[in-house]
C-alpha cells in the first residue's frame, strides 16, 4: 500500500491512463496545421512564406529537407550537410508521394513542415531499420528554386524529326531552360555539369535547319551566349584550347563581341594558363584581343587590369628571353 492508500498496482493504471489522455508530439503540432488534401493524410504549416507562383508540375526543384520520427530530434535523412543540394525531377527523384504533393503547395524560398500519414509516407511496412511499420513522419522543407521543365520533357520526347519541325519559339524555350539549368549548375562551381547543359542547348540549336534568314539569325543569336558560357566554363575546367574555340565561335557571330574578345584575351592570363599558351600563341595576339575589348568598354575594370597584368607579364618573357639568349651566347663565345 502506498502512502496515499492506493496500491502501487493501481496507481500505475491511473498514471498509464493519465499518459494515454496527453496528446502526443505530432498530435499538438497537427493541431495547428492545415489540412491541403481533405483526408487530415498531409498537414501543411507554414513557417516562412515564399513568393511567385507555386511549383509546377514536372518541374525541376532544389530543396533543403529534413525527415523526423515522432519523438526523435534527429533527423533519419537530410540535406543540411549540401550547400548547394542537387535538382530534382518531380515524378522521378522524388520517391515520397507526401513530399511530392506538398512541394507542389509550396513556392520559391518557402519554408514549410509537414505531416505525413503512412499511406502518403512509408506505408504499413516502413522502411526498415530506419523506419517502423506504420509510422506518421515530419518532414521540414525549404524551396530554393525551381524551373519549370515540362516543355524539355515534351520536346525530348519527340523524334529529331519533329524537333526539327517543332515551332522555333519551342526550340528556344527549351534551349533557354537548358541554359538556366546550366548557370545554375556553374554558379555551384559543378562545372562538368554545366559544360553538359551548355552542350545540349548548342547541339540543339546547330541540329536546327533554318528555314529562312531571319530563323537563322533568331539561331545565332541564341547560340552567341552559350558559346560564351562553354568559354567561361571550359577556361574553370582548365582547358583553355577549348575555352580559345568556344571564344572563337562567338567572334565569329559577333566579331565585336565584348564578351567574346575578353574571353579570348583572358586564355593568356598569366595565373593558370601562361605555359600552355606560351607554346602556341604569342601575347601580342592577346593584346589584340583586349584592346578591340578595351574599345568597346574604354572603363571597364577587368579588361583594363588585364591588360595591364599582361604587359607585366610580356615585358618579364621578354627580360627571360633575353638572359636565355645571354647565357646561350656566352657558352657559344667560350667554345
Amino acid at each position: 500500500m502506498s502512502a496515499n492508500g492506493l496500491s502501487t498496482r493501481i496507481q500505475q493504471f491511473l498514471d498509464s491512463h493519465a499518459l494515454a489522455r496527453t496528446p502526443s508530439p505530432f498530435h499538438r503540432l497537427g493541431q495547428q496545421m492545415q489540412d491541403i488534401l481533405g483526408d487530415g493524410g498531409i498537414l501543411k504549416e507554414v513557417v516562412q512564406p515564399g513568393e511567385g507562383p507555386p511549383v509546377p508540375r514536372d518541374s525541376s526543384v532544389s530543396i533543403h529537407f529534413s525527415g523526423f520520427l515522432e519523438y526523435s530530434d534527429r533527423p533519419f535523412e537530410t540535406t543540411s550537410h549540401l550547400k548547394y543540394p542537387r535538382m530534382m525531377k518531380l515524378g522521378r527523384d522524388v520517391t515520397l508521394c507526401g513530399l511530392e504533393l506538398g512541394i507542389l503547395t509550396m513556392r520559391k524560398g518557402e519554408y514549410s513542415r509537414f505531416l505525413f500519414l503512412p499511406e502518403y509516407a512509408y506505408g504499413a511496412m516502413g522502411c526498415p531499420p530506419l523506419i517502423p511499420p506504420v509510422a506518421t513522419v515530419l518532414y521540414e522543407v525549404q524551396v530554393l528554386d525551381f524551373l519549370d521543365s515540362a516543355e524539355v520533357d515534351e520536346f525530348f520526347a519527340m523524334s529529331p524529326e519533329e524537333q526539327n519541325t517543332a515551332p522555333l519559339s519551342m526550340l528556344l524555350n527549351v534551349v533557354d531552360t537548358e541554359r538556366s539549368f546550366g548557370n545554375r549548375c556553374f554558379n555551384h562551381s559543378r562545372f562538368e555539369d554545366a559544360k553538359d547543359r551548355y552542350k545540349q542547348a548548342v547541339t540543339l540549336l546547330g541540329n536546327r535547319k533554318a528555314e529562312d534568314e531571319e530563323e537563322k539569325r533568331s539561331i545565332l543569336a541564341g547560340q552567341l551566349p552559350i558559346y560564351l558560357n562553354l568559354s567561361l566554363t571550359q577556361l574553370r575546367l582548365d582547358r583553355p584550347l577549348k575555352a580559345l574555340e568556344y571564344g572563337h565561335k562567338a567572334l565569329k557571330i559577333d566579331p565585336n563581341n565584348t564578351k567574346a574578345l575578353f574571353r579570348c584575351g583572358q586564355m593568356f592570363e598569366p595565373e593558370g594558363f601562361l605555359q600552355a599558351y606560351l607554346e602556341l600563341f604569342d601575347y601580342e595576339k592577346a593584346q589584340d584581343y583586349l584592346t578591340m575589348a578595351q574599345a568597346n568598354k574604354p572603363f571597364d575594370v577587368d579588361i583594363n587590369n588585364l591588360l595591364r597584368k599582361l604587359a607585366i607579364h610580356y615585358k618579364d618573357c621578354l627580360d627571360k628571353e633575353k638572359e636565355l639568349c645571354s647565357k646561350m651566347f656566352a657558352d657559344f663565345v667560350k667554345k
